[in-house]
């Protein structure tokens, strides 16, 4: 079986083919719009080779599609592959360096290739959480405005009230409207505002009319934004072969600095997708909040007797994050009882 490496680009992508024994049978550039057609082209089935990035999994679809073996390489391994590496990077070079790996490898490691359901459950949260970085970003720029101004700190609120607040606090200290330049800053704000406001309509319409998503949302604390963005991250339960794994890839779980007779655990490694992490770390704090009777939330304040509030938090993610996996995995409800009964190792 030949093996097809792509070194993909925005606009051009480079390929190099060796057959099983390593000899390269063809090198060459193609369009990457135009990756599809080259790989209909191949009569035999191949293994096709890529580095994670933005046309990936795409190109991952169509190989797969049309009958070929895919792996996904990490970025993270690309390095030690060769590509990249001292400082030598070159399309031609990479290509060759990942084809040469995958001879060479018969077990190279692939990153998990989700389903267009997943990426785009992913999208919607992406998309959704640009609006509300954007509107952070503003938002900070105006607040760092007005203490400039030194006009005093005007009283809190939402953020979706802050525009109406900082003019009245503005036009009661300075007698004045504010500048034009910053009224600008302050409709866009506004405009954002309606535009998460649909996302979050958006979002909550997705959650409760996916069936995991509504399984999901059983548990206290969550809902549809940490549903969709942990059934986007995770997408099969059944790749996870416990729910240890499954915390340990969310990052939840502690690290270790041991060496020779040093033995030290370390906080947690926030390895993993960064989003579904805070989510879940948010999720607590609702659950905590809202349901002090429930269970596994009564657990986790017997760890902030012991640990203190921030490690009773993460605590309570981690156990929520195994939970949820196994929810998932057996079709079933939150039931507090069971809930309870999960220990996580402090």
């Amino acid at each position: 079986m030949d093996h097809v490496a792509i070194d993909l680009g925005g606009r051009e992508s480079q390929i190099c083919v060796r057959a099983a024994d390593g000899q390269i049978l063809e090198e060459k550039r193609v369009a990457t719009t135009a990756l599809r057609k080259y790989l209909e082209g191949r009569t035999e089935p191949s293994v096709v080779v890529v580095e994670t990035c933005a046309e990936a999994f795409r190109v991952a679809d169509d190989a797969l599609e049309l009958g070929h073996q895919v792996k996904v390489v990490p970025a993270s391994l690309a390095r030690s592959l060769g590509v990249g590496s001292r400082g030598m990077k070159n399309d031609v070079r990479d290509s060759r360096n990942l084809s040469e790996a995958s001879c060479r490898m018969s077990r190279l490691p692939s990153v998990h290739i989700p389903s267009a359901v997943s990426r785009e459950r992913k999208s919607v949260c992406g998309m959704r959480e640009g609006l509300v970085g954007a509107r952070t970003q503003l938002v900070n720029t105006v607040r760092g405005w007005m203490r400039g101004q030194g006009v005093g700190t005007m009283r809190r609120g939402a953020v979706e009230t802050y525009t109406k607040r900082m003019r009245d606090h503005y036009q009661l200290r300075r007698k004045t409207p504010v500048p034009d330049y910053v009224e600008r800053q302050l409709k866009a704000i506004e405009s954002l505002n309606q535009l998460i406001s649909e996302a979050d309509d958006h979002v909550e319409n997705v959650a409760k009319s996916d069936p995991t998503c509504q399984l999901l949302m059983s548990m206290p604390g969550v809902g549809p934004v940490t549903a969709l963005r942990f059934a986007s991250a995770i997408d099969d339960p059944h790749r996870f072969a416990s729910a240890h794994t499954l915390e340990s890839y969310l990052g939840l779980t502690p690290g270790e600095d041991s060496s020779s007779e040093k033995k030290r655990l370390t906080s947690i490694t926030k390895a993993g997708p960064k989003a579904v992490r805070w989510t879940l770390v948010q999720a607590a704090w609702v659950a905590r909040r809202y349901r002090k009777s429930d269970p596994m939330v009564a657990w986790s304040f017997e760890v902030e007797a012991r640990r203190g509030r921030p490690i009773a938090i993460v605590a309570l993610a981690r156990k929520m994050a195994g939970i949820l996996w196994a929810m998932w995995k057996n079709g079933t409800k939150y039931d507090p009882a069971k809930g309870a009964a999960s220990r996580t190792p402090q």
